[in-house]
């Protein structure tokens, strides 16, 4: 009839058809942490977001882009959980829900690869350009900047600081290596041990806290 519009008339060329962006953002990153930046193919990825070259490019922009998004993605859910975690009462509580959830994380079965997918750009994009390179690896040291500014409200040690945040990237890599859970969370109370105690004087025993 006319003045009807044909249901199935194609979008026109270089058009991102009607995709849920998200869901196709996760896609990549399953594809990313499986294989790497250099490992994964478009075809793997497009494949994976459901969607197909030239809606990829229009929506995402080349690999490079759409894998920076990605770990953009990523790194926003973990620092939003991450502020949680800080926000507990005190700051050996805040360093203990961190480490505990990032072994269960790590761990996850569901994980595409295990590990953190953060941690594991940081070995797996020799092609990336420098402007990447340098992107993802502000990226990794959000997490201690996180913990010193937590600490700052009680603990003037920027050391313990680095301390907590290289045993949270260890967690990453062992998980990545096959460590199990239960030996992991054993690593998190050795960890924990380490917490310096409260001393006599005023300013430092609010150091727990």
């Amino acid at each position: 009839m006319i003045g009807m519009k044909d249901s199935t008339q194609k979008p026109s060329a270089g058009r991102p058809r009607g995709f849920d962006a998200e869901k196709a953002l996760d896609g990549a990153m399953r594809v990313f942490w499986q294989k790497g930046f250099d490992g994964a193919s478009l075809t793997d990825l497009t494949d994976a977001m459901g969607i197909n070259r030239p809606s990829m490019y229009a929506a995402f922009g080349n690999k490079e882009e759409l894998y920076s998004k990605t770990m953009e993605r990523y790194v926003e859910a973990r620092t939003q959980h991450l502020g949680e975690h800080l926000g507990a009462p005190t700051s050996r509580e805040s360093v203990e829900l961190v480490l505990r959830d990032a072994v269960a994380r790590f761990t996850d079965p569901n994980n595409p690869n295990g590990g953190c997918f953060g941690m594991q750009g940081a070995m797996t994009c020799a092609n990336l350009s420098p402007e990447l390179k340098e992107h993802i690896e502000d990226m990794h040291v959000a997490l201690e900047k996180a913990l010193r500014q937590r600490f700052s409200r009680a603990i003037d040690d920027g050391e313990l600081a680095r301390f907590y945040a290289v045993i949270y990237q260890g967690l990453a890599f062992q998980a990545k290596a096959g460590s199990g859970r239960k030996e992991l969370y054993r690593v998190v109370d050795i960890a924990l041990e380490k917490w310096p105690r409260p001393s006599s004087k005023g300013s430092k025993a609010s150091s727990a806290r």
